[in-house]
């Protein structure tokens, strides 16, 4: 497949997503969507009101405002992406809530901005999200720890934590303290240690004795069962190693990222779309549509950063991963707010619904096959 094939498809995709984000702008009512109920997006987690500002999904709606933005030059979206900014300030007030995640928070919110606009207030924001970032490092154990304070839910690290780290590099390269770099180089180095399994599947959640570094334990997390491959947590590593390798040149990351693209690859080349758990039975059969949208970005930019011969095996599968998600998994009907169904949170519950960052990740993916440089992370 060549991917000059591919671009007014490309093109009239995007064109379709634009159109409906031009159309939903006045009639979603959160400033942070989370999930669809009978097509009107709420901020609401498993019947859960979610007036949590420091959920972790809080900083994809600023950060496709962001991507409208950029593509459309429509003051509407950068008004709404600053209004989101603004709000999330009050996270910051809640600390003992807050978690790694504040990469995914603050990256495509404020970082995006200052990037964007340099926007000195939002610069600031983004420093200080680095710093509680960087405040969970466990030194002797040298992983970031993901949730809790004080006993609860010490010692957990998780791959989603790969996507956080840009946060330190960016901080890094912003401040010219490298301290941030060097939290985030120990934490991928762990990752590949502890996480990444002989055949480049992944762990999801690894359990660490906070004093020694000893492995107590490695959970199912958010897939099937132990030992079983959650496509979410595989479509993290594939974008976040490739995300360390840009940032570091280091080519052990970029390693990391085509191996577990690789893995993925493999578990998807029949239909090119991802069900929520590579080693789950086979009935029920859940997908999750955010899976393949996340590898696709991810498989872009491992694209750019190999040779010649190697780029169609990346490019060829991030464009089928898309097509076949436009086919099978996005509604453009104007009833629904969302872009991108079928998402699956867990192989347990929020099964098969449309998730913010579905969206997100579909519209960066398709800017990033269009031409523009996107690069949030």
């Amino acid at each position: 497949m060549n991917f000059l094939d591919n671009s007014k498809w490309v093109k009239d995709t995007l064109a379709k997503a634009e159109k409906k984000i031009d159309y939903t702008f006045d009639k979603i009512e959160t400033l942070f969507p989370y999930t669809t109920k009978n097509g009107k997006y709420e901020s609401s987690v498993f019947e859960l009101p979610i007036d949590d500002i420091c959920w972790w999904t809080n900083g994809f709606y600023p950060g496709i405002m962001w991507l409208m933005y950029l593509r459309t030059k429509e003051v509407k979206y950068k008004n709404k992406a600053v209004e989101c900014e603004n709000a999330l300030d009050a996270a910051f007030d809640d600390y003992y809530r807050l978690h790694h995640d504040v990469g995914f928070m603050w990256l495509t919110s404020a970082v995006a901005d200052y990037r964007i606009n340099k926007n000195e207030q939002s610069r600031k924001r983004g420093l200080r999200a680095a710093d509680m970032l960087a405040a969970r490092y466990n030194i002797n154990a040298e992983y970031i720890r993901a949730w809790g304070f004080g006993d609860a839910l010490k010692g957990h690290a998780i791959i989603d934590c790969m996507m956080n780290i840009p946060l330190l590099y960016w901080a890094s390269e912003e401040s010219g303290d490298p301290r941030y770099k060097y939290i985030a180089e120990h934490h991928a180095d762990t990752t590949i240690k502890h996480h990444i399994r002989d055949d480049y599947s992944v762990n999801h959640i690894v359990i660490f004795d906070q004093d020694s570094g000893e492995i107590l334990a490695k959970p199912a997390g958010q897939g099937y069962a132990e030992g079983s491959s959650w496509s979410r947590g595989q479509a993290w590593a594939i974008y976040g190693f490739v995300l360390s390798y840009i940032h570091t040149g280091n080519a052990k990351y970029l390693n990391a990222a085509k191996n577990v693209s690789h893995y993925f690859i493999s578990n998807i080349c029949d239909e090119y779309v991802a069900k929520c758990d590579f080693r789950s039975p086979e009935e029920p059969v859940i997908y999750d549509s955010t899976a393949g949208v996340i590898a696709a970005c991810g498989l872009i930019e491992i694209a750019k950063a190999v040779n010649e011969y190697e780029k169609p095996l990346y490019l060829n599968a991030a464009v089928r991963i898309l097509k076949a998600t436009e086919e099978r998994f996005c509604n453009w009907d104007t009833s629904e707010q969302s872009i991108v169904q079928m998402g699956t949170s867990a192989y347990t519950n929020g099964i098969h619904t449309p998730i913010i960052y579905g969206d997100y990740y579909f519209i960066e993916a398709l800017m990033k096959l269009d031409g523009n440089e996107i690069l949030f992370w």
